[in-house]
């Protein structure tokens, strides 16, 4: 190696040159597999051939727990009620904790009787249970984004007039 920077130390050439002492085979052709070590291995056994085993505790789960027969029609329509009556319990729970307030304004916007007083006062009291932990924020939230976006105007364009409402221009 020199220090000279006049000199580099591969020579430069103006196109790439094949090199064939590649390390890497052609395409075409396979490097010979290594031999096998040596080993007590019968050269004539396969491995598909020999018995397999259960598991113990999988013979003894099935044993102990059999498969159930097939569903017939009645079973199938049972499991789908299920499915369904589950489905719905969970969207309703999710929508009574995350849309708190939707039935408080429900009642807020029917006329005065026993029905609307009584969900607005249990509207009022769950909502204010529910805002100790803060589930109102992502509705909030989302709600303000929809604002915001209702309310934004192209450049030039006069601004939302408040008291007219979404739609309505």
């Amino acid at each position: 190696m020199t220090n000279s920077r006049d000199e580099p130390p591969i020579p430069l050439e103006p196109f790439p040159v094949h090199r064939p002492e590649s390390p890497f085979p052609p395409l075409g052709e396979s490097l010979a597999a290594p031999p096998d070590p040596p080993s007590d291995w019968i050269e004539t056994a396969d491995a598909h051939d020999l018995p397999t085993r259960e598991n113990a505790l999988v013979a003894l789960g099935r044993f102990a727990f059999p498969p159930a027969p097939p569903l017939d029609d009645e079973g199938i329509a049972a499991r789908e009620r299920r499915w369904t009556s589950r489905t719905m319990l969970v969207a309703t729970a999710f929508l009574l904790v995350f849309n708190a307030v939707s039935p408080l304004n429900w009642a807020r916007q029917q006329p005065p009787g026993w029905v609307p007083d009584t969900v607005r006062q249990l509207s009022e009291v769950w909502t204010a249970q529910l805002a100790v932990f803060a589930v109102y924020q992502p509705r909030q939230g989302v709600r303000e984004m929809w604002e915001a976006v209702r309310d934004a105007r192209f450049i030039g364009q006069d601004e939302a007039d408040a008291s007219t409402p979404a739609g309505e221009s």
